[in-house]
This record gives structure tokens, C-alpha cells and sequence, in this order.
């Protein structure tokens, strides 16, 4: 019981209850505390941009041989496949259920979100901007896109030059770095529950949970539309890699407690990456690739969850769309999904942009917004898990799961497992001398 007491898990789920309780009980004061939780959010927020650098560099510039090739393929081919599925999936059920259908919504849009859609750009300029003209600027302002291609060419480089020169100074530095800024992120959790009971204190205060009964069909639809793409996901696991299934909910508990207690990928990343190493056992060159790859271009709730959005801003204005505007519906799903970083506070604009894309009502978005913190519960969760389960199938092909780490007969850290491939790859030079 103390155990159980002193696990992160259980102190931050306990923390997320309390802070629901709390808010309903004094109601609008608690929006006071809503700055401690956002300096907790910020916190995890600042090593972002370092930890993915970082990760993918480091991934990069340590292959050898045909290794990076395969590895790339093997994570876009399941990231890319997992995405159209998920878009597929909540055609389905918006067509079933339809949720936007006899929607009684009110209130205007935000002038300035209807000003943010007006000036998005054709998909032209949105694959242009996935390259960025200066990398600073690009990590000030945190687009992940353009800082992992920076991040994938420069390992990529690296790697040739230690291939020619035999120099590694350089790749250990990142890895220092990246070593170091897990540790700090180490000491940032240490006060999550604090953070998540302020964040869940100013929402209940605030919002309350009346409006969900407004849009009970569309948080509906993203929760069905979640639970079938999870299921998929764990199948195709259980048949790829014969690991048990039944062991995932407790290798899965860390990072979905503070997935759904903070609605962002980008915030619970460093502990999506520290499981996969310590509790599936999947390499860390593995990880570091392609954990940091699907922090950008691996959300497939969000993708879901935009698509379901289309359906129901068309359904509320009574519009029926015909193929090839829904085919372009999925595509701009799964371009905005490539594009943008899961935090929290990017959903309205989003929203906007697939209505102006498309020529939907504008007047239903006021509603999903008001929803959006519950839904965004839904579509984390299947982000920062898909996340987990592509990393497994990409490992298992190229046979990088340690099974006893699974099983839970061997228990390794980020940093041992780090020194354990360093002293491989040093008996391989070795044996080839």
C-alpha cells in the first residue's frame, strides 16, 4: 500500500480528483490557482523543443548501415497507416451516429479565429513551411515539423562525418544533452500532481460539466471512435509481436494519467519515452526516433478528432458532403495532424481552419470549444499510446524489444540502457579489428 501510495500514477490520478472536487466546491475562485498550473505546464513545455532535437539526432547519427532507412519507413509506413484508419474510422461513425445532427448550438465565433482561418494557406504552402528558413526562429516559436527535418539532416550528416573521421565527440555531447534534460524533466515531475490539481480545479470552477450535456453525441463519437482505433492498435500488436496484451495497462498508466490529466502529447512525451525504454523495452535508439517523430506526425486522435469535427460542423448546418470533399477532409486531418504540435490551446483554430478549408458553418465551433478540454482527453490518450505502440512494432521488426524488460524480468534505465548500446556498439569495433 505505501508503495502504490509513493507511485506517480496513483498521487497524480488522486491529485486530478481532488482538484475536480475542489473546483465544483468553490466554483470561480478556483480559477486562481489556473497560473500554477499553467507554470507546470510551462515547465514541461520549455525542454520540448532540447528533448527532440536531441532524440533525433542522436537516433540519426548512431545508425550504421541501411538501419536509418529502415527504421524511417517502418515508422511512416505504420504512422501514415494508422492515420488513414483513424480518419476512416470517424467517417464511419459520424455517418452512424451523426453527431452534429439537430445540434442546438449559440453564441458567435471569436472574431480573431475566423481572421486566423481566413489566412490559412493551400497545402502547397503548408508542406513549404515544413522547412524552415532559420532553425532558431523555428525553435523559439516551437514548430516541430520544421526543427525535426533540421534535427533528421543533421544527423544524418553526423552520421557520415563519424562514418569518415571515426570522431563521435560531437553525437556523445547530444547525448549528454539529452540525458540531462530527461533528468531535469525528472525534477519538473516531481510537483505534476500539484500542477494537475491546479489545472483541473480552475476547469471544474469555471466550465463545470453542464455543457458536455450540449454535445453528448460528439464527445460520444470521439470516445467510440478512441476505444475501436485503441483496440485496433492493440491487436496488431499482440499478432506482430506475441507480447501480452494484458501487461499494457500497467507499462500504459504512467503516461495516461498525465496524458488525460494535462491533454498534451507534447508534455507527457519525456514520460512516453521514458516507459518505452524502462517498461516495453524498446530500444533506445528506437525510441528516440520514433517517439520523437509521433510527438508531430503520430496523433492519431487528433486526427480522428478533427474528422469527426468536419462531420459535425457539416451536419449542423444540414450540409451533406459528397466524396471528394471528404477525402479532402481526411487529407487535411492528416496534414494538420503532420503540422502541428499536440499542446493545448490549438483546437480553435484548427476548428476554423478545416471550416473555411471546407466552406462548413462556422457558427457550431463556439460549442466545440466549450468541449474541447473533454475531448481533448479522448484524443490524447490515443496519441501518446499509438505513440507507444508504433515505437513496439517498429522495434520488433528489426528484433529491438527486450522481451525481459516486457515481461518484467529485467529492469533497465533511460541511462543504463544508453551505456549498454555504447558498449556494444565499442565489442562490435573490437571484433571487427
Amino acid at each position: 500500500m505505501k508503495k502504490t501510495v509513493k507511485h506517480p500514477a496513483f498521487q497524480i490520478g488522486v491529485a486530478a480528483i481532488l482538484g475536480i472536487a475542489f473546483g465544483l466546491v468553490v466554483g470561480e475562485w478556483a480559477a486562481n490557482l489556473k497560473f500554477i498550473g499553467d507554470m507546470f505546464i510551462r515547465l514541461i513545455q520549455m525542454s520540448i523543443v532540447p528533448l527532440v532535437m536531441t532524440s533525433v539526432i542522436v537516433a540519426t547519427g548512431s545508425m550504421s548501415g541501411s538501419g536509418m532507412g529502415k527504421m524511417a519507413f517502418r515508422t511512416f509506413k505504420w504512422m501514415i497507416g494508422f492515420s488513414v484508419v483513424a480518419a476512416i474510422v470517424a467517417w464511419g461513425i459520424s455517418v452512424v451516429i451523426q453527431p452534429g445532427a439537430g445540434i442546438d448550438f449559440t453564441g458567435a465565433v471569436d472574431p480573431a479565429l475566423q481572421d486566423a482561418a481566413g489566412e490559412a494557406t493551400g497545402w502547397q504552402d503548408t508542406l513549404l513551411n515544413f522547412i524552415t528558413t532559420n532553425i532558431f526562429a523555428a525553435m523559439s516559436t516551437a514548430m516541430m515539423v520544421p526543427i525535426i527535418i533540421f534535427s533528421l539532416l543533421f544527423g544524418v550528416a553526423l552520421n557520415a562525418y563519424i562514418a569518415k573521421t571515426g570522431n563521435r565527440l560531437v553525437l556523445d555531447l547530444f547525448d549528454s544533452i539529452q540525458q540531462v534534460v530527461l533528468t531535469m524533466i525528472r525534477f519538473v515531475m516531481l510537483i505534476a500532481p500539484i500542477g494537475v490539481f491546479c489545472l483541473l480545479a480552475n476547469l471544474a470552477g469555471t466550465v463545470g460539466f453542464a455543457v458536455v450535456a450540449s454535445a453528448l453525441k460528439y464527445l460520444g463519437s470521439t470516445l467510440l471512435g478512441v476505444l475501436i482505433v485503441f483496440a485496433l492498435f492493440v491487436a496488431v500488436v499482440w499478432l506482430r509481436t506475441g507480447l501480452n496484451p494484458a501487461k499494457l495497462p500497467s507499462k500504459l498508466a504512467d503516461q495516461t494519467l498525465i496524458a488525460i490529466t494535462t491533454t498534451s502529447s507534447a508534455v507527457t512525451f519525456p514520460t512516453v519515452l521514458r516507459s518505452a525504454v524502462e517498461k516495453v523495452g524498446v530500444s533506445q535508439n528506437v525510441a528516440n526516433f520514433t517517439l520523437s517523430v509521433g510527438l508531430t506526425m503520430g496523433s492519431y486522435g487528433a486526427v480522428l478528432n478533427y474528422m469527426i469535427v468536419v462531420m459535425f460542423l457539416a451536419q449542423s448546418g444540414g450540409m451533406t458532403l459528397d466524396f471528394g470533399t471528404i477525402v479532402l477532409g481526411m487529407a487535411l486531418a492528416i496534414l494538420l495532424n503532420m503540422g502541428t504540435i499536440t499542446v493545448p490551446g490549438g483546437f480553435p483554430v484548427v476548428a476554423m481552419f478545416l471550416a473555411t478549408s471546407l466552406g462548413l458553418p462556422f457558427e457550431a465551433v463556439g460549442l466545440l470549444i466549450a468541449v474541447d478540454w473533454f475531448a481533448g482527453i479522448f484524443r490524447t490518450f490515443l496519441n501518446v499510446n499509438g505513440d507507444t505502440f508504433v515505437a513496439m512494432l517498429v522495434a520488433n521488426a528489426s528484433n529491438e524489444i527486450d522481451r525481459d524488460v516486457y515481461d518484467g524480468k529485467k529492469s533497465v534505465t533511460t541511462d543504463s540502457v544508453a551505456l549498454d548500446e555504447l558498449q556494444a556498439q565499442f565489442e562490435k569495433a573490437d571484433a571487427a579489428d
